[in-house]
């Protein structure tokens, strides 16, 4: 019987649809805002693809594990750490690995983002391999599979008979969400952890490309942009987080929320730093609109990392027609996988297994993109 520690952070990923970039230190604002939890339902997502099979889970109580083990139909578990408080944190997460640790587990499979794998990480090291669910805002580390359906998907293979899981090196990275409020990106390699791997179905770490050559192909996206913006004045555009993004808001000559979500119409700015509540307001004043954005470099995330302001309910307002994917070619070669990850999966599979990219003046590829499923 394999044996899984089994950790939820309910709070990862609750400022992201609020536009607060994070949720560490920001919990009440983010509460405030309208947040709400979207871990506990993103672990029992990827839970109930794992009923039935021979895994005996170690979890903790409530909402940072065992309900969302009994709401996927998981029967074969037990409680090893019980919460006594209303609002879980690092401790909680750090003392429950410890016993995960004391007891033998096989794994750790864990809900949450960065800074919950980091908190693991500083407990287990390389010793018991770990695999992330994704739920957080940013999620650079490379533990984390592309979606719950794919974290499932790792762990169903491995466990098939004469199988063996493949575990491979895995990069946690510790992001400084102050920095990153204030539009900055400020990262360090955390450790090297053991992590399940398939192709595809794990993420990569973010890189970040800096070159004459990728300088050149970020002004020709943006030149050719700035035309198709210009040439339509009806059209509302949101422009999304990134570089490539900024480079197109410098060739109208407006300013750039380089780490948000910024709307722009007829050449003019008409909103900075959008949340989910702002962008759909928007877009009922606006029926036609289209959304920019760039892919994260060698991760290859559309969606779903740092952009969760961008709901299922906002892809739906927009129609998935009217988003427009650019990268340069270098980031296009470097990334071997394309994913989107919205939180819903029947909405990310209707995009279908490719997805057009501009990567040049008046130029486009179709690139593919993974499914976090077989099939």
């Amino acid at each position: 019987m394999f044996r899984i520690g089994f950790i939820v952070n309910p709070v990862a990923g609750m400022g992201g649809a609020v536009g607060l970039k994070g949720t560490d230190g920001l919990f009440d604002e983010a509460v405030s805002r309208g947040a709400v939890p979207r871990a506990p339902s993103r672990a029992e997502e990827a839970a109930r693809l794992l009923a039935g099979l021979p895994i005996h889970f170690l979890a903790c109580s409530g909402p940072m594990g065992e309900e969302s083990l009994a709401r996927a139909g998981i029967d074969d578990y037990e409680v090893v750490y019980n919460v006594h408080k209303e609002r879980t944190g690092a401790t909680d997460t750090i003392a429950a690995c410890r016993i995960f640790a004391e007891s033998g587990v096989d794994l750790v499979l864990f809900c949450g983002g960065d800074g919950t794998a980091r908190d693991i990480y500083s407990v287990l090291g390389d010793s018991i391999p770990i695999l992330g669910i994704p739920a957080g805002v940013k999620m650079y580390s490379s533990v984390f599979a592309i979606t719950p359906e794919a974290a499932a998907t790792i762990l169903e293979e491995g466990l098939e008979t004469g199988r063996e899981m493949h575990i491979r090196d895995a990069e946690v990275v510790d992001v400084d969400e102050e920095s990153y409020r204030r539009g900055e990106l400020a990262t360090r390699l955390f450790g090297i952890a053991r992590s399940p791997y398939r192709p595809g179905l794990v993420q990569m770490t973010k890189e970040v490309y800096e070159d004459p050559d990728e300088e050149r192909a970020k002004r020709n996206i943006a030149l050719f942009l700035r035309e198709v913006i210009e040439g339509t004045p009806d059209i509302l555009y949101i422009l999304g987080p990134g570089m490539t993004t900024a480079a197109i808001a410098r060739e109208l000559g407006i300013p750039k929320t380089i780490l948000g979500f910024d709307a722009v119409k007829a050449g003019e700015l008409v909103a900075s730093d959008l949340e989910e509540r702002g962008i759909c307001t928007l877009l009922a004043d606006n029926p036609r609109a289209r959304l920019v954005v760039s892919i994260i470099g060698a991760q290859g995330a559309i969606l779903g990392r740092g952009t969760q302001q961008v709901t299922p309910r906002v892809v739906r307002a927009l129609g998935k027609e009217n988003i427009i994917v650019v990268a340069t070619p270098h980031k296009i070669s470097q990334t071997p996988h394309l994913f989107i990850d919205t939180g819903d999966a029947e909405l990310d599979r209707e995009f279908g297994d490719s997805i057009q990219v501009v990567t040049g003046y008046m130029i486009a590829r179709r690139v593919r993109m993974e499914r976090s499923l077989p099939g």
